[in-house]
């Protein structure tokens, strides 16, 4: 006796899948090009396989049984997965990537990737899209590591310049301001802050998601500290004024607007951060097609700076 995967086999599948559509067992062997009888012994040996009967045969017509529909409605999604496995391994073969991993920084702005990313799928490309959120160092850190294949959103300042192959290039500046609630206590304080007063209020920041070494921005000694996953959970504990901290000005831009944030001055400098992206060259056959789209895109000067700015709420 046969298992059922020895069975369940495309041609198996599109056999009884030709028998329900022409309602008999000598019109579908007529349909294949098959005698009658080696159509109805392949029949049986899928049914003995199963244990199952597919098809009742006590009238003229071939009628599927609860069985046997349900087994011709997985077997037609079984054959489309074939169909879409087989065009995704010949679109590979012309050079584009199964996979594609991007490293996000929390400051870049999800709308406009997410506009990328339905721009890249209409062009129906063979290859899957991840994305990983990445903080500080560690959207670097995923590229540099081999867990990604384009990093957005890095700080070219911090790059290690010894990694072969790193390959880089601009973003844009994205200034960093010292925002609160109206209603936190440094909302009425006299400007500039000062590192004092800074000090004696609870800070909100984002944990550094690289593993190897992480890195802390704006948090003074002995200071207070709320420690949140991503730069969204960031902005909304800043929001009900559970501390204070230095956010993406296009980031706060609105709230600002609004008045669902203040701006404050401090006495240390402003912070300008040198935004880029990163990608590791690969050998002489050059970066797959699914690289070179994106790569392509981060081009244009209207989506570098919709990267960095559009943050509209």
């Amino acid at each position: 006796m046969q298992n059922s995967r020895n069975v369940l086999t495309p041609d198996n599948l599109c056999m009884l899948q030709a028998i329900a559509e022409t309602g008999s067992f000598a019109a579908a062997a007529r349909q294949l090009g098959l005698v009658p009888s080696a159509l109805t012994y392949r029949v049986r040996q899928v049914e003995d396989a199963l244990d199952v009967l597919l098809f009742d045969r006590s009238t003229r017509q071939a009628r599927a049984t609860p069985a046997g529909q349900e087994l011709l409605r997985e077997g037609a999604r079984l054959l489309d997965d074939v169909d879409a496995i087989a065009e995704r391994i010949r679109r590979v073969a012309t050079g584009w990537e199964p996979q594609l991993t991007l490293s996000v920084d929390g400051a870049i702005s999800p709308a406009t990737m997410l506009e990328l990313i339905e721009a890249f799928y209409a062009l129906a490309p063979p290859t899957r899209l991840k994305w990983r959120d990445g903080i500080l160092g560690g959207t670097a850190e995923a590229l540099i590591s081999g867990q990604a294949d384009l990093a957005i959103g890095v700080t070219l300042d911090a790059l290690s310049p010894n990694v072969a192959g790193l390959q880089s290039a601009p973003l844009g500046e994205l200034r960093f301001i010292f925002v609160v609630a109206p209603h936190h206590p440094l909302a009425k304080l006299p400007e500039p802050l000062s590192d004092a007063t800074l000090r004696a209020h609870r800070m909100v920041a984002v944990a550094d998601s690289a593993r190897r070494s992480s890195t802390t921005v704006g948090i003074l000694p002995g200071q207070d500290v709320l420690t949140v996953d991503n730069m969204r959970a960031k902005l909304h504990a800043q929001l009900r004024g559970l501390g204070g901290g230095f956010l993406p000005e296009p980031m706060v831009r609105d709230h600002l607007q609004v008045g669902h944030l203040v701006q404050r001055h401090v006495a240390r400098p402003s912070r300008g951060v040198a935004m880029g992206y990163l990608w590791c060259a690969p050998g002489r056959t050059g970066p797959g097609r699914a690289l070179q789209w994106w790569l392509t895109q981060l081009q244009s000067a209207v989506t570098r700076k919709a990267l960095l700015e559009n943050h509209h709420f």
